[in-house]
């Protein structure tokens, strides 16, 4: 599904008068759970799941066909963990 059809959804789904308008709400949406993460907390909907910002430590690799390493250096990354209520709807395929 692409970003445009996703948007069509959340005007039907959220009553939103227009398309502009479920724009903007999904832009803010995902804009908050972006301010959250990189100030390192995390954003809990209960059923839904958990959006968390995680560090992952240095890693040493080999680029493909060469002797050549590289070190990759310690980060944060995102991670999100489903909630029961999602993974059940997933998997009943609702």
């Amino acid at each position: 599904m692409t970003k445009a059809e996703f948007v069509e959804l959340m005007k039907e789904k959220g009553n939103f008068p227009s398309k502009a308008a479920a724009e903007n709400a999904l832009k803010a949406f995902l804009d908050s759970i972006t301010e959250v993460l990189s100030k390192g907390d995390s954003v809990t909907f209960v059923g839904f799941g958990t959006f968390s910002a995680v560090d992952v430590p240095e890693k040493r690799g080999k680029v493909p066909g060469s002797n050549k390493e590289y070190l990759k250096p310690a980060h944060k990354a995102p991670k999100f963990k489903p909630g029961k209520l999602l993974k059940e709807a997933v998997a009943a395929g609702k």
